[in-house]
């Protein structure tokens, strides 16, 4: 619901907006600064600075904005269109706020088995498909949610072996494969060297757009990607808009 009132509001700024410029064409509105500021920005393909104000984070052209803005407002029309089915897979990608997302998952888990959610930790284990690929066993609500939308920069991941490695040349990103989160009682003990703990980051500005780590399997030393500032990036421009063209995420009962 919070994702959709999000969504509600920025569509109802562009539309205004848009309307009120048109008006202003037509001579039945008198043109402003702002309308002037709104018509130089989609000539220059920016995203306008009063859209950006109600937008989720990005650093995309407007052009290319605008088809991310349908690909979010699809994956909502789809939870909207059957509530009660759940999605076997979401693309965290695409949502305004996914920090919220994958503390619902703790929420969801910590109800259930009557857990403290200040003790419970999140922790994500990477599949060998794609989310177009069939035969993802079922997950109850309690065991977590699938997710997809993880690209990762300055490494890459092997889904031959399910580690990272090194890039490739000339490919600083790399897409992942569908991630199961999985919600835990926290528990202390001692440090796992085979897991990078892997910060997630909403657009390649990295800085405030931090969302939450996740755990990636690794045979060399966590420091190697630590010096080689290797982050998880939600929204790429390229590489998101690439993810399985034509294809539509199936609904599970």
């Amino acid at each position: 619901m919070q994702e959709c009132d999000s969504m509600n509001i920025l569509i109802k700024v562009i539309l205004v907006s848009l309307e009120e410029l048109s008006l202003a064409f037509k001579g039945e509105l008198t043109m402003t600064e702002n309308m002037e500021a709104l018509m130089q920005a989609i000539y220059l393909n920016r995203l306008p600075a009063k859209w950006a104000k109600f937008s989720f984070t990005s650093t995309r052209g407007l052009g290319s904005w605008l088809d991310n803005l349908k690909q979010r407002l699809e994956q909502l029309n789809i939870w909207k269109d059957a509530p009660e089915k759940t999605p076997p897979v979401t693309f965290i990608n695409r949502l305004f706020n996914p920090k919220s997302f994958l503390t619902a998952i703790k929420q969801v888990y910590a109800r259930k088995e009557e857990q403290e959610l200040n003790k419970m930790a999140l922790y994500t284990h990477v599949e060998r498909k794609m989310y177009w690929e069939p035969d993802l066993p079922p997950l109850k609500e309690k065991d977590g949610a699938y997710i997809f939308g993880f690209q990762i920069e300055g490494a890459r991941w092997d889904p031959s072996v399910g580690q990272l490695e090194e890039s490739h040349p000339k490919k600083p990103f790399s897409i992942v494969p569908v991630v199961k989160c999985i919600p835990q009682v926290l528990v202390a003990g001692k440090e796992d060297k085979t897991i990078y703990k892997c910060p997630i980051y909403k657009t390649t500005g990295r800085g405030a757009t931090f969302v939450d780590q996740a755990q990636l399997k690794t045979k060399q030393p966590a420091d190697k990607w630590v010096l080689a500032g290797v982050a998880i990036i939600l929204d790429v421009e390229g590489v998101s808009d690439a993810f399985g063209p034509g294809k539509e995420v199936p609904l599970s009962g």
